[in-house]
């Protein structure tokens, strides 16, 4: 099958090249990222990798993986202090987070290889790992083969397996066991998708059921700085609505369920904050034209504001502690859901639509555990928010039972510890 994929891949080049060309030199996006994708300056940047030292590379695929990589990796850096840690991210934005980030000891940032054959091959020559670490997907067929042709150890971290990927896995079964197979240990976040895997053909004793990263990456901060509601501008007993990670379609029925629901609860006060900060003045325009004061967390609010805008990266999370509730994005429109341990882990409701795919385990866990709330639509998280703003001590409850839920399934890091520990001995 890596035949056919290359030959494929090869007509696809040779047909479409000029229309790639256009797409590379007219997107910066592309044009910045695509030459170092290809190799250039690999070699260089070899150069500042120390001999002797086992190196370990750590890879990515968006901003969510590199998020929950984060524990993982200074859990790396402080049991494995010896070794140089190489870091890589798929899209711009992941690689943008990660370097951005922080709480990420990493010793070099570096590109991933596009898939294509020499490209691959040339990567792994040069920078040769002693071990791959993949978090959760990104499977690359010319990429890993090289991995195994060079007798590299591979592990895949924060596993799963939603319905849809079984589908395709099981349907392109010959395309995806080989990739699945070279890796000397597959670490699963539940034993549902060891099961799958397994079910694909993959070598039980080489499928472990881990646990799910993200319940550590909700582990305290060290040296966070702490956002007050004060810095804000919003008293500290004044009702507090956090919907984090918004998309298009999604603020609309927002300020119409806001509008509802200040005209109950007069006090309450909104923080809007789109998945992508570059929406943020699209949505601040389409908050005033429903009539409402607003204003963004870098402009500052004013005295009459009754929404802030956050456009800015990075604190979402961190102010989740100073909400009352808190609505999770992505999830009235279809685009998978975002990351409800966020706020789970402090401590306040968890609301989110019918569209949690992209976390549909933790869903499911919190949801049979009692410490989140699914609504339908429009009306039902109306109706819902309505009664958690009228008794506070329910939400207080609901808080509770969400921060014991996180902090009862954490301890994950120090078992991808030791399965590093097996591989690299």
């Amino acid at each position: 099958m890596l035949a056919v994929y290359n030959l494929i891949q090869l007509l696809g080049l040779v047909l479409l090249w000029p229309l790639l060309l256009l797409l590379v030199v007219g997107k910066a996006k592309y044009r910045l990222r695509i030459p170092a994708r290809l190799g250039f300056g690999l070699g260089e940047l070899a150069e500042k990798i120390p001999a002797g030292r086992p190196r370990i590379w750590i890879h990515a695929l968006s901003v969510g993986e590199v998020a929950s990589s984060v524990t993982l990796v200074q859990a790396i850096r402080e049991h494995f202090p010896e070794a140089t840690l190489l870091f890589s991210a798929s899209t711009a934005a992941g690689e943008r987070f990660a370097r951005s980030s922080e709480g990420l000891p990493v010793d070099l940032f570096i590109q991933f290889p596009l898939d294509v054959y020499p490209v691959a091959r040339r990567f792994v020559k040069t920078l040769r790992p002693d071990l791959f670490v993949l978090v959760e997907t990104d499977f690359w067929p010319n990429f890993l083969h090289q991995l195994a042709a060079g007798n590299i150890a591979a592990l895949l971290v924060n596993g799963r397996i939603s319905r849809k990927s079984y589908r395709k896995y099981s349907f392109f079964q010959a395309f995806f066991l080989p990739m699945f197979r070279s890796f000397s240990f597959l670490a699963m976040q539940r034993q549902e998708d060891v099961e799958k895997m397994v079910s694909l053909g993959v070598a039980a004793a080489r499928v472990k059921t881990l646990g799910n990263l993200k319940y550590d990456a909700m582990l305290p901060k060290a040296g966070a700085r702490q956002i007050s509601r004060n810095e804000l501008g919003i008293a500290a007993d004044r009702p507090l609505l956090i919907a984090g990670s918004t998309h298009e379609g999604e603020e609309e029925i927002l300020c119409r369920v806001y509008r509802e629901l200040a005209a109950r609860f007069p006090d309450l006060f909104l923080i809007l904050a789109p998945r992508n900060i570059e929406r943020a003045a699209a949505v601040v325009k389409l908050v005033r034209g429903k009539g409402l004061a607003v204003s963004t967390r870098r402009a500052g609010r004013h005295a009459d504001d009754q929404l802030l805008v956050l456009d800015t990266m990075g604190e979402l999370a961190g102010l989740y502690r100073l909400a009352d509730i808190a609505f999770i994005g992505g999830s009235l429109v279809a685009r998978g859901g975002h990351n409800p341990l966020e706020p789970a882990i402090a401590g306040i409701p968890v609301f989110f639509g019918p569209h949690m795919e992209d976390f549909a385990d933790v869903v499911e866990d919190m949801l049979a555990a009692g410490c989140a709330i699914q609504v339908s639509g429009e009306q039902e998280l109306l109706q819902s928010l309505s009664s958690y703003l009228q008794e506070p001590e329910l939400g207080r409850e609901k808080g509770r039972a969400a921060r014991q839920f996180v902090k009862s399934r954490q301890g994950v890091n120090m078992r991808h510890i030791d399965l590093i520990r097996q591989v690299l001995s």
